[in-house]
């Protein structure tokens, strides 16, 4: 009897404890692989039964798209989401004030700050968007934050100012002006504070949370989610692009190499997954193709390195438009940026230099390399005769006549292997 109530325990605990308090931290700008991690852990909340999910955000941040993916998720969850800007010195800026605003608890810990949530909006290329817009978006965007601080009861004034203002709110200052819901130095406290509140949730119903006796799961990132949160890195992807650039060039100018192929092959792939996530300027890219093809043509044309110089121009310029972004995290930075270039140009200006060396050097074997031979004349060449040439008698036609003894030179090797000579 006592092994059957163990065995019936030991089946129904998985269940007892599946209502935990899921956790997870976003340290990290907001785009495809953040809002992936946020919406598969509530998926799980809700799969599970679990009393909240917690949010704890760091970001500046980021892409318009991956951020109200995560807010329909936070606003059609069934299990409550807290939003918690921390450690002290953290911020939930931009793409992370409005999902804060969007969750059912907006928790900020002493020392944070929130909002500086102006939209601002990118072209095809790049390019700032113009006046007309840049007001449709800014528009957009605060109709957006008032529907989702008025449906949560928070300061729709304040709101609003974040989007239109671009104005930033320490904890004290949106606690008192009821933007945020609680100030709370650490989880635990955050959790207690919560434990018994009755909240309204986004669909109209309501819910008590019990939270005192549940326990905190952490909720790390998947190995996938890891390694594509670290080559979506903008200092990482431009790195990626000039690798493979470097590869491909010096697989198509020693063709069967294979290994350098194959990296910069991959490595550009890489690049080109990080490039969907970042804000990409086209002509910034173009520039950089421009110069690779710029260092090629330096093999077929005798420019004096004018081509070399304005490879390097243009593979500066286009290096440091590459990546346009008003987020800081989400551009390369100049310190890798200038270095790079710089030493991929001299890289390929000195394999450049290998390859015109090797077709300007002289021939030693073969037909090539008997042409500029000096020999001797055995018998007169009026105009064939014989001569001696390194170290083997050869026969020869002059193209002028040469008594026997003289030096002769050798013009060229003629398909019969007769030699064609002059005087020396």
């Amino acid at each position: 009897m006592r092994v059957r109530i163990l065995v019936l325990l030991l089946l129904i605990s998985p269940a007892l404890s599946s209502a935990a308090i899921l956790k997870i931290t976003v340290d990290a700008p907001i785009h495809p692989i953040t809002a992936e991690y946020i919406i598969k852990t509530i998926d799980r909340a809700d799969r599970e039964g679990s009393s909240l999910v917690l949010l704890v955000l760091n970001t500046p941040g980021g892409l318009d798209t991956s951020m109200r993916q995560i807010i329909e998720k936070i606003v059609n969850a069934r299990t409550p989401i807290a939003a918690y800007v921390a450690p002290g010195g953290a911020r939930a800026a931009s793409a992370g004030f409005f999902i804060g605003v969007a969750c059912d608890i907006f928790a900020m810990a002493p020392g944070t700050n929130t909002g500086a949530a102006h939209p601002v909006g990118m072209s095809l290329t790049g390019q700032a968007m113009d006046k007309t817009m840049e007001e449709k978006v800014t528009h957009d965007a605060a109709a957006y934050i008032k529907s989702l601080a008025e449906k949560r009861g928070r300061n729709i004034g304040l709101a609003e100012d974040a989007v239109r203002k671009s104005l930033s709110y320490t904890e004290q200052e949106a606690l008192k002006a009821g933007l945020v819901d609680i100030v709370a130095a650490t989880d635990r406290e955050l959790i207690d504070a919560l434990d018994g509140r009755r909240l309204k949730r986004f669909n109209g119903g309501e819910t008590t949370l019990a939270l005192r006796t549940e326990p905190v799961t952490p909720i790390p990132m998947s190995f996938r989610q890891r390694f594509l949160l670290t080559i979506s890195n903008p200092n990482l992807a431009y790195i990626l692009l000039m690798i493979g650039l470097l590869g491909l060039y010096f697989e198509f100018a020693h063709p069967g190499a294979v290994l350098p192929g194959v990296l910069g092959g991959i490595c550009l792939l890489l690049a080109v997954f990080s490039f969907q996530i970042l804000p990409i300027n086209y002509v910034g890219l173009m520039l950089i193709l421009l110069a690779i093809i710029l260092f090629i043509l330096e093999v077929k044309v005798h420019s004096y390195g004018m081509l070399s110089a304005g490879g390097i121009t243009a593979m500066v310029i286009g290096s440091v438009m590459l990546i346009n972004s008003p987020i800081p995290e989400l551009r390369p930075s100049l310190g890798v940026i200038f270095p790079m270039a710089l030493g991929i140009s001299l890289i390929l200006i000195f394999l450049v230099t290998l390859v015109v060396r090797a077709h300007a050097r002289r021939s030693v074997t073969g037909k090539e390399g008997m042409a500029g031979e000096i020999g001797t004349a055995r018998t007169d060449l009026h105009p064939s005769g014989t001569v001696f040439v390194h170290g083997e008698l050869w026969e020869a036609e002059a193209v002028e006549p040469v008594s026997a003894g003289n030096k002769i030179k050798v013009i060229e090797v003629l398909d019969n292997m007769k030699l064609r000579v002059g005087k020396a």
